[in-house]
C-alpha cells in the first residue's frame, strides 16, 4: 500500500528548504488576498463587517494547504465538501472554468445560509489543487421567525452543482437561486464576490506553480504538512498519557425548555497520538441547534489546535495526522437528515470547551476555564419605515468572556471562540442602515468568574427600535453558566431581555422567539463572561483594587466572592481586615460555585452573601428560592 503522508528522508533531501518556506509565505499571503477581495466585494454586512466566512487553497485530494483566519470552525467544513464534489463528479469530469457550489448542511456541517464555492485548479491540463470559499448569506429562504424542527424549512436546499460550467454561467442554478431568496439582489452580488475571491485563489496557486515549478510546489506542500505534523506530535508527547474525561450541559434544545442536553467527551493521549471520543454527546435534538459531523470533527481539531500548535501557519491538514476522532452518527454534533441545523454553531464551541476542561489536571497551563460559548445575536426582521423595503439583521455578536488560564485573567469582549476572526457591526453602520438605535454597549460589572486569575467580563448592549420589528433570540449557556478551574467560579451566564412600554421583561431562557416589538420598544442582550482559575481567596489585592477602580467587580462582589473588606468611600481594600475575612471565609467551605443560575438555594451554596446574611430570615429564604427558580442571575437575589 501506498504511503499517503510521505516522510522519507530522501524526500526531504529533494526539497529546497528556502523556496519551501518562500511558498508557505506565498500561500498564506493568497488566502489573505482571497479574504481582502471578498470583504471589499461582499453587499452584505455579516460578510464584510462581520467576516462569518472563510477562505482556502487545497491540494488536489482537498486536504487544506492553507486558510485564511476567519471562522475556526470552518477547518474541515470547506475541505470535507471539496472530498464531497470530488466524489460526486470524479476527477474525470471536473474541466478548467468549473465552479461547485453546494449548500447542503449535511455535507458543509453547517445551515444552509453557508454556501461554499469550490474552484478546480488545472495546470497543463492537470489536477493540482482546489481554491474554496465559505461565506454565510443574510438570506436562503425559510421561515424568519420562531423554531424549526426540520431542514426542508430552513429555507433552500442546493445540492452538488456546478455552477459554472466550463466558463459558463449556469443560468438554470442561478434562477433557481434568485426566486427562492428574499433579497435576490444582494444574494446574486455575494455570490460574484466569493466567486472572484475563489478566481484570486486559483489565479495565485497557478502563479505560484508558473515561478518555482509545479513539482517544487507540490513538494512543497508535502513538506509544509510533514513539518506540522511534528509540530504537533512533538506537543501531543508532553502530555502525560492517560484517558481524561469531562461533562457539561446545554440549556436546552429550544423545544424542550429547561431539559438540559449532555455534552461529555473523553480524550485519550497514548505517545504523540491522541483520540477524541464524542461517543457521548447528546444525541440530536429537535429542535434547530444540530449541525453535521463535519462540525463535529471540527470542534475537536480546533481544540487539539489550540493545544497543540496554535501559531503554526498556515492552518493545514498536516496538525491533525496525530488526532484520531470517535463521532457516531446521529449526535447532536453529526445530525442526520432532516434534522434542523438552522442555529448548527451554538454546541460545538461548548464541546471545545469541554475538551479543555478534559484536559485541564493533565495540562494546566495549556487550558482556560470556560467561556460564554454563544454568539449571542438577535435575529431581527422588519419593514424600514423609510422606503417600506424589507430587512434582514443579524444583531448583537457582542462578544463576551472568555475563561481565565494559568497566570492570566481572561480576555473581556471577545468573539465566541466558533467565529474566530469575526467582529461585531458597528454601532454607526446598525443605526445608518436599520432602524434601530443602539443606545448602550459596554462592559457587564460582575460578569468574570471570580477567581485567582478572573474570567473574562461579558457585555450588554440596548437597542431601541425605531420602527415595528420582530425580534428572535436563539441564545444559550443562560442557565449553564461559563465553568471555572482549579477552585474558580462560574461567570454570569447569557441574558436576554425586553422593554416594552417602560417594563422590563426578563427571560430565565435565552429562546426568546417571534417578539413583535412597537417604535421605542427596546431589547437588551446580555454576553455572559469567563470561568475563573483558582481560588477567588488568592487574588492578589493591588489586582482587585484595579478591578473596583475599573469597574469590572462591584464592591459586593469583592466582599462575598473575593473576602475583600472595602472602604465604601475611597474604594480601597484594608489589607488586615481581608485576611481575617479570607481566612473565614475559607474556613466555612465559602465562596461556593453556582453552576447553574436556575440552582435552589435550599443548601445555601449559591450565594456566600445570602447564605451569611439572609438565612435567618424565612421570608428572604423564599424570596432566594423565588428568584432562583425564575432564573435569575446571582447579583439579583442579594
Amino acid at each position: 500500500m501506498a504511503d499517503n503522508h510521505p516522510t522519507s528522508a530522501d524526500k526531504h533531501r529533494a526539497v529546497d528548504p528556502v523556496v519551501t518556506e518562500i511558498i508557505r509565505n506565498s500561500f498564506i499571503a493568497a488566502t489573505e488576498e482571497m479574504k481582502s477581495n471578498l470583504m471589499r466585494t461582499a453587499y452584505n454586512m455579516i460578510i464584510y463587517e462581520a467576516l462569518d466566512f472563510t477562505v482556502g487553497l487545497f491540494d488536489r485530494d482537498g486536504n487544506t494547504v492553507s486558510i485564511g483566519i476567519g471562522l475556526p470552525m470552518f477547518i474541515r467544513g470547506m475541505s470535507d465538501t471539496i472530498k464531497a464534489k470530488l466524489a460526486h463528479f470524479g476527477r474525470e469530469n471536473l474541466e478548467p472554468g468549473d465552479v461547485l457550489l453546494t449548500n447542503d448542511a449535511y455535507i458543509t456541517g453547517s445551515h444552509l445560509n453557508h454556501m461554499t464555492f469550490s474552484v478546480p485548479i488545472f495546470h497543463d491540463g492537470e489536477l493540482v489543487g482546489f481554491s474554496a470559499c465559505m461565506a454565510h448569506w443574510q438570506d436562503v429562504g425559510g421561515t424568519l421567525d420562531g423554531m424549526t424542527t426540520d431542514i426542508y424549512s430552513e429555507g433552500l436546499q442546493l445540492p452538488i452543482v456546478k455552477i459554472w460550467r466550463a466558463g459558463v454561467p449556469n443560468e438554470e442554478i442561478l434562477s433557481v437561486i434568485r426566486m427562492n431568496v428574499r433579497l435576490p439582489e444582494r444574494a446574486m452580488g455575494d455570490l460574484k464576490a466569493q466567486v472572484a475571491a475563489v478566481r484570486t485563489g486559483e489565479k495565485r496557486f497557478l502563479e505560484l506553480i508558473a515561478k518555482n515549478g509545479r513539482e517544487a510546489v507540490l513538494a512543497a506542500i508535502e513538506a509544509i504538512f510533514d513539518h506540522s505534523e511534528a509540530v504537533a506530535r512533538a506537543s501531543v508527547a508532553q502530555i502525560p498519557d492517560g484517558v481524561y474525561e469531562a461533562e457539561s450541559f446545554m440549556d436546552d434544545d429550544g423545544v424542550e425548555i429547561g431539559r438540559r442536553v449532555p455534552i461529555r467527551v473523553k480524550v485519550s493521549v497514548e505517545g504523540e497520538r491522541m483520540t477524541v471520543d464524542l461517543s457521548e454527546v447528546s444525541e440530536q435534538v429537535r429542535g434547530f441547534y444540530n449541525s453535521g459531523e463535519t462540525a463535529g470533527r471540527s470542534a475537536a481539531q480546533v481544540a487539539f489546535k489550540c493545544l497543540t500548535s496554535g501559531l503554526d501557519l498556515p492552518i493545514n491538514d498536516g496538525t491533525f495526522r496525530s488526532l484520531d476522532i470517535i463521532l457516531p452518527p446521529g449526535k447532536v454534533v453529526s445530525a442526520q437528515r432532516p434534522a434542523p441545523m438552522r442555529w448548527w454553531m451554538t454546541y460545538p464551541m461548548t464541546i471545545v470547551d469541554t475538551i479543555f476542561k478534559a484536559l485541564a489536571p493533565a495540562v494546566p497551563t495549556r487550558v482556560i476555564a470556560g467561556h460564554h460559548a454563544d454568539l449571542v445575536i438577535a435575529s431581527i426582521n422588519g419593514r424600514h419605515p423609510r422606503d417600506g423595503q424589507l430587512y434582514l439583521y443579524l444583531g448583537g455578536l457582542i462578544g463576551g468572556g472568555w475563561g481565565a488560564k494559568h497566570g492570566e485573567d481572561g480576555m473581556s469582549a471577545t468573539i465566541a471562540i466558533n467565529d474566530g476572526d469575526t467582529h461585531n457591526g458597528p454601532s454607526e453602520q446598525v443605526e445608518a442602515k436599520y432602524p434601530l438605535i443602539v443606545e448602550r454597549y459596554a462592559l457587564r460589572e460582575d460578569s468574570g468568574g471570580a477567581g485567582r486569575y478572573r474570567g473574562g467580563l461579558g457585555t450588554e448592549q440596548v437597542v431601541r427600535a425605531r420602527g415595528e420589528i420582530m425580534f428572535n433570540a436563539q441564545i444559550d449557556r443562560v442557565d449553564c453558566r461559563p465553568w471555572g478551574l482549579f477552585g474558580g467560579l462560574s461567570a454570569l451566564g447569557n441574558e436576554v431581555a425586553l422593554i416594552r412600554d417602560n417594563e422590563e421583561e426578563r427571560f430565565p431562557t435565552g429562546k426568546v422567539l417571534a417578539q413583535k416589538l412597537k417604535p421605542d420598544d427596546v431589547y437588551v442582550v446580555r454576553s455572559g463572561g469567563g470561568g475563573g482559575f483558582g481560588s477567588p481567596l488568592e487574588r492578589k489585592l493591588d489586582d482587585l483594587e484595579s478591578d473596583l477602580r475599573q469597574g469590572y467587580v462591584s464592591q459586593q462582589a469583592a466582599r462575598e466572592f473575593y473576602g475583600a473588606v472595602v472602604d465604601a468611600r475611597t474604594g480601597r481594600i484594608d489589607q488586615p481586615a481581608t485576611q481575617a475575612r479570607r481566612a473565614e471565609l475559607k474556613r466555612r467551605g465559602l465562596p461556593k460555585d453556582r453552576p447553574f443560575a436556575t440552582e435552589d438555594f435550599s443548601d445555601w451554596g449559591g450565594c456566600p452573601h445570602c447564605a451569611m446574611l439572609m438565612a435567618p430570615d424565612p421570608d428572604a429564604m423564599a424570596m432566594a428560592r423565588e428568584a432562583a427558580a425564575a432564573g435569575l442571575s446571582r447579583w439579583r437575589c442579594c
